[in-house]
């Protein structure tokens, strides 16, 4: 029971936007809806921990924000595992210059997941992060272009909803759900976790999945994926790093 009224109050702060913030249009409004279960150790935690903060910063992401037709985008930042189990490090924000980037990219490496000091055990329910995100958005309907869920995990489903369900609630909602993998294999489960997020959680117009090798081809992958997102635009380079489906 405190589990999930701390999840309750947890959501609903994702959903509220600052102060401000509900005034704003923008371009698209994305969840980064973070994997902290059991199998993220601290260097999977650093990795996608430091690597959305770098992303936020980086030149290409800056300059995807602010050559749109609003100039602005909306963000929030939440870490899920089990069915439940929801933290939300950044609520949401506007973002329509450099400094309100970097800003919100120190808030997530600040008091975003390491992998330590906190209670292990959490299945991975990417429904959950769905569902969580498809709420999440709702305060943006008519505000933002484009809604956008974006999904980064290491493993498959194996908790909550069957993530069908969820998928194609969050599909009927209009928002597009992206994923990048973590890995590219879970061990014992599937060793193409990439055609997984493919075959099984992307959906919408022009959505995608992002795969790396290696820690640095991760971060390269996701300042990628943030602005093709924000931007709505592919280039050819992109094909190196991201398999189209829809």
């Amino acid at each position: 029971m405190l589990r999930l009224k701390t999840f309750a109050v947890s959501l609903w702060l994702s959903c509220v936007p600052a102060a401000g913030t509900d005034l704003v249009e923008v371009d698209v409004a994305i969840v980064f809806a973070v994997d902290s279960s059991t199998s993220v150790d601290p260097a999977r935690a650093d990795r996608q921990r430091i690597g959305h903060a770098e992303a936020l910063r980086s030149r290409e992401v800056i300059s995807a924000i602010t050559r749109g037709e609003t100039g602005c985008i909306a963000i929030t930042y939440f870490e899920w595992a089990s069915a439940g189990s929801l933290r939300t490090v950044l609520p949401w924000r506007a973002i329509c210059n450099e400094v309100q980037a970097r800003a919100a990219a120190q808030v997530i490496e600040d008091y975003g997941d390491t992998g330590h000091g906190r209670s292990r055990g959490g299945h991975t329910s990417i429904s959950f992060a769905i569902d969580a995100g498809s709420l999440s958005l709702r305060p943006w309907s008519g505000k933002a272009m484009r809604t956008v869920i974006d999904i980064s995990t290491n493993g498959t489903n194996n908790d909550g909803l069957p993530i069908g369900v969820s998928r194609r609630q969050a599909l009927a909602e209009g928002h597009v759900i992206n994923a990048i993998a973590l890995d590219r294999s879970e061990k014992g489960v599937t060793d193409d976790l990439a055609g997984y997020l493919r075959e099984n959680v992307i959906g919408g117009p022009g959505a995608f999945v992002s795969a790396s090798n290696d820690p640095p081809g991760y971060a390269r992958a996701l300042r990628r994926k943030m602005a093709i997102e924000i931007s709505g635009s592919v280039s050819p380079q992109d094909a190196e790093t991201t398999a189209y489906l829809r």
